[in-house]
């Protein structure tokens, strides 16, 4: 049988009611396959999962133990080094690194600095390393203030070409001044540090990596690695977390790249981080290939299913043959009525029932058309914006005014009417509109329309169903550009919360936004921090200057301010020459460090009048949300309390709040540490 032939007559069986009772199973048999298949994969995808992520935890926890003895037995390593060198005269030093001959087989190299930061011997000598000068480095000044051991950032050695990390300790005399440094090099690449990670298998594509937490990699180690990897590393959201100290398990969905279990681990002496990654297409082939054995063996059951039936029902549906072919001519118009001789009173009663619907719709459609023909009349000579839309929602037409309004020169498709809302607006108006259609509602909304003429469009669209003889016809509605009236609604909000000097939150708008971040602490337990403060020295600047220039040397500080907070904090001015700062989602060790630029980047605002500069300085208070605080007044009150104290400690201070244990007390000592 020609090809053709038999794709007609495979077209016909299926639509058949034999055709569509046995095409109704099979579609039904494989709903419920593929229910079963979707439960199966999703409780074992978390039975996975949690196996999986118990195997990443007890890895991670091996390497970041076996990382933190590494790194802490050079630490000491060094530290008794440095307390050697303490007693030995400037010019036997290089004598003393000598001696210590055996830590060379953990360190590329030891060097020694001199109080100023200035190398002062090394072993093995390298020509040019003794009087380089490491006080401009990140890692001098770090152990100078500290007095803890330290690890640099990766760098590459001059001599090697390869990729390496100082292991720096202080040097300290009997009463704890500071003497200097000892520092002893690594080979990322070639030293036993990361050896260890080198024979770690976790299948085909799971691998470690070792981080700084400034975000640069260290295993495998960054020179020579592709750009392709590092940028995988880089690319995941939790490594972010991780940098900031968070350490545990996550299943991490895909965004443009594989989706994959990930557990990190700090190393706490060296500032690193360990992670530890699987895809998740190792993770779920055992479980895919099961569930594609079970698919095989439910179809087979389906086949034999359908045989079965199929048989049962070509014996049953005989008689149904001639009522099918009658009804298939009167959809055709070869006929207009049934006329059925059979003795089948079940079968004269469906053709009895059908002919009756049939005069019924054909009385409804006459009297649908006379309608339509006096509303598109009506709709075509009024001058609002008006539309027809179907009982399932597609436009199906747009009177002239509507059309001018948008820019149209015909009725758009449906999928071209909505392509054209706006994109934030779109979700929620489908949604509305199919709640329109269901209830029978009216559909009121204002929504953005992209105009290819002007731009976007602010349109109020109501629309209401049209009902005859007690059923529904369809939806009728209009649409009012209120672009115009929008954008003042827009500018009278934005002017009620801003400050018009300054353009940042006036105290109102900034009151607000705490209430808010108070929720959000109070509800989930999400750590925010408040910063008050003002500015010390302003007077003079209004009194000598005038009120222009002190006006300027505002604008000035709340565009630095601006600047150095992040997008999600708020800033806002206070009234007069009070300031504050709102750092959602943030530690209190964090907002200590955004004070202290803060701080310094106020300090070198300055403004001029003839010959005569002027500059100010800042006093902050900083409040950390509490999940007990009743009100904002609470933390306004606690940050304006320690704003006190910064003045009273003579001004150009930082002060956390004391109140919530002895945390914030520590983070003054961090906060000192950083101004001094």
């Amino acid at each position: 049988m020609p090809a053709p032939i038999r794709f007609i007559t495979l077209s016909r069986a299926f639509c058949s009611l034999q055709g569509r009772l046995l095409l109704g199973l099979a579609a039904t048999w494989l709903v419920i396959v593929g229910l079963l298949l979707a439960l199966a994969w999703l409780f074992g995808k978390d039975l996975v999962n949690e196996t999986n992520l118990s195997h990443l935890r007890y890895e991670a926890r091996l390497v970041a133990e076996g990382l933190n003895d590494e790194v802490t037995q050079r630490q000491d390593a060094l530290i008794r080094l440095a307390e050697q060198l303490n007693e030995a005269p400037a010019e036997e030093l290089g004598e003393r690194l000598r001696d210590g001959q055996a830590l060379l087989a953990w360190f590329e190299g030891i060097m020694v600095t001199d109080r100023q930061g200035t190398v002062i011997a090394d072993w093995p000598v390298v020509e040019g390393r003794v009087g380089l000068e490491t006080r401009n480095t990140e890692y001098f000044p770090m152990v100078r203030h500290t007095r803890f051991p330290y690890v640099s950032e990766p760098f590459v050695g001059r001599a090697s070409g390869e990729s390496m990390v100082l292991m720096l300790v202080p040097r300290l005399d009997e009463h704890g001044e500071f003497l200097g440094m000892v520092g002893g090099m690594v080979n990322l690449e070639r030293s036993r540090l990361f050896r260890g990670l080198e024979s770690i298998r976790l299948g085909e594509g799971g691998n470690v990596g070792v981080f700084t937490a400034s975000g640069e990699r260290l295993f495998p180690a960054s020179v020579g690695d592709s750009a392709e990897d590092a940028t995988e590393w880089r690319a995941s959201p939790q490594l972010s977390m991780a940098l900031d100290g968070w350490q545990g398990e996550v299943v991490v969905e895909g965004s443009g790249r594989a989706s994959a279990l990930v557990a990190f681990r700090q190393i706490w002496p060296a500032n690193w981080v360990v992670g530890v990654t699987l895809p998740d297409s190792q993770v779920y082939a055992p479980l895919g290939d099961f569930l594609r054995k079970l698919w095989w063996v439910w179809l087979g059951v389906a086949l034999l299913l359908l045989v079965s039936i199929g048989w049962l029902v070509r014996r049953l549906l005989t008689p149904l043959h001639h009522l099918e072919a009658q009804i298939a001519q009167v959809g055709s118009g070869q006929r207009r009525y049934l006329e059925l001789a059979t003795q089948m009173d079940e079968l004269r009663q469906v053709a009895d029932t059908f002919n009756r619907l049939e005069g019924e719709r054909l009385a409804a459609l006459t009297d649908l058309r006379d309608r339509e023909a006096f509303l598109d009349a009506v709709l075509a000579s009024t001058p609002v914006g008006m539309f027809v839309a179907d009982l399932d929602g597609r436009l199906t037409y747009m009177n002239p005014a509507l059309r001018e309004l948008l820019g149209l020169s015909e009725t758009p498709l449906a999928s071209d009417w909505w392509q054209r809302i706006h994109p934030d607006d779109r979700v929620g108006t489908q949604d509305l509109w199919r709640h329109t259609l269901h209830t029978g509602s009216d559909f009121m909304r204002q929504l953005r329309y992209l105009d290819d003429r002007e731009g976007t469009l602010w349109l109020e669209v109501h629309a209401s169903q049209v009902r005859g003889n007690g059923q529904p016809l369809g939806f009728v509605g209009m649409a009012k550009d209120i672009t115009e009236r929008r954008q003042q609604e827009a500018l009278q909000r934005w002017e009620a919360e801003h400050d018009p000097l300054t353009g940042l939150l006036n105290r109102r708008g900034f009151e607000r936004r705490l209430e808010e971040a108070l929720a959000e602490c109070t509800k989930t337990g999400t750590p925010s921090v408040l910063i008050l403060f003002d500015l010390d020295h302003f007077k003079p600047i209004n009194d000598e200057g005038g009120h222009a220039l002190g006006d300027e040397m505002l604008r000035r500080v709340a565009q630095v301010v601006a600047w150095e907070v992040r997008r999600s904090d708020h800033v806002a001015r206070q009234g007069g020459d009070e300031f504050a700062v709102l750092l959602p989602s943030c530690t209190l060790k964090q907002a200590v460090r955004i004070a202290a630029s803060l701080r310094q980047a106020v300090s070198e605002v300055e403004v001029k009048q003839g010959a005569r500069t002027y500059r100010v300085t800042l006093s902050a208070g900083l409040a950390a949300l509490h999940e007990q605080d009743a009100t904002i007044e609470a933390v306004l009150a606690r940050a304006d309390d320690a704003g006190y104290r910064a003045k009273a400690k003579g001004r150009n201070a930082v002060v956390v709040s004391a109140t919530g244990g002895s945390s914030p007390g520590d983070m003054q000592e961090d906060v000192d540490a950083l101004f001094r």
